[in-house]
């Protein structure tokens, strides 16, 4: 899989929901990591797209939850034989919808819609991708398409979370909140170490909001570009219900529309 050209840095996602297989559900520490055939979508989704969500089949319980699909960024994508993308999702139980979604066994159906958004854009030069917790799957895909030259800088809560690191190419630096893997502390102290004595990179960031907001104003303190896909809730994926609008010293933009994937000059410090 290859990053597009700056000149359209998506790929175009067919309009109507569909539904693809699944084809295996596996537990990765905390997560899950549940693969899909979706065979009437594209082959080439870019990393830091998105897709819309939701159970072919009991999708709302006795009280009606969960209302809305969920928004879930691909952990990684591989043309499939036949036509169109196996997608793997990397899932973490929060809700009543992320919690159905991962009891989906192989053979069920996975409602989506997608790939929506902008993903990541091509950069020159070192490369640093940051993650932080379920917002690692981008990062994925990413890293697959930029090879080993990329340096990979992982945070998690413990070590059963950091078992996603595993998921990554050769040896991700890791830090957790508790200490019991890698260095104890937070996913920016690694990113402060890594820009301490060169800041010639650009940075790739997914994670929580409080994370990004420390990538935003440490990048943008340094002048070191940095990309992040941001995390906002979203009814429809495609701009239309006005709910996933962050702040940019431009205005409001939609996340889903405008990114997921902003780069942090853009954002005003209330906007991630």
């Amino acid at each position: 899989m290859t990053v597009p050209p700056a000149t359209e840095p998506r790929t175009l996602a067919p309009p109507e929901r569909r539904v693809a297989e699944v084809t295996a559900n596996e537990p990765v520490g905390a997560y899950s990591l549940v693969g899909v055939l979706d065979a009437a979508g594209p082959p080439d989704p870019a990393p830091g797209q998105f897709y819309m969500l939701s159970t072919a089949e009991r999708w709302g319980g006795e009280d009606g939850r969960p209302y809305l699909p969920r928004a879930f960024s691909f952990a990684r994508a591989r043309p499939a034989a036949g036509g169109g993308a196996e997608l793997d999702f990397l899932l973490e139980e929060i809700g009543p919808g992320t919690r159905r979604l991962g009891e989906l066994r192989a053979g069920e159906g996975l409602g989506l819609v997608g790939p929506l958004g902008q993903g990541f854009r091509p950069a020159s030069g070192r490369r640093l991708l940051v993650g932080g917790g379920i917002g690692v799957a981008p990062l994925l895909c990413l890293s697959d398409a930029l090879g080993p030259d990329a340096r990979i800088l992982l945070g998690f809560r413990s070590a059963v979370h950091a078992e996603a690191a595993g998921l990554f190419e050769g040896k991700p630096a890791l830090a957790t909140d508790d200490g019991s893997a890698g260095r104890a502390g937070l996913v920016t102290d690694l990113l402060r170490d890594e820009l301490a004595d060169d800041r010639s990179a650009t940075v790739f960031a997914c994670g929580p909001p409080a994370m990004l907001e420390a990538v935003r104003a440490l990048c943008t303190d340094l002048g070191v570009p940095a990309q992040l896909a941001l995390e906002s809730g979203m009814a429809c994926g495609f701009g239309a219900c006005m709910g996933c609008v962050v702040a940019t010293h431009e205005g409001y933009v939609r996340v889903c529309l405008d990114g997921p994937v902003i780069e942090a000059d853009r954002l005003s410090p209330q906007g991630v």
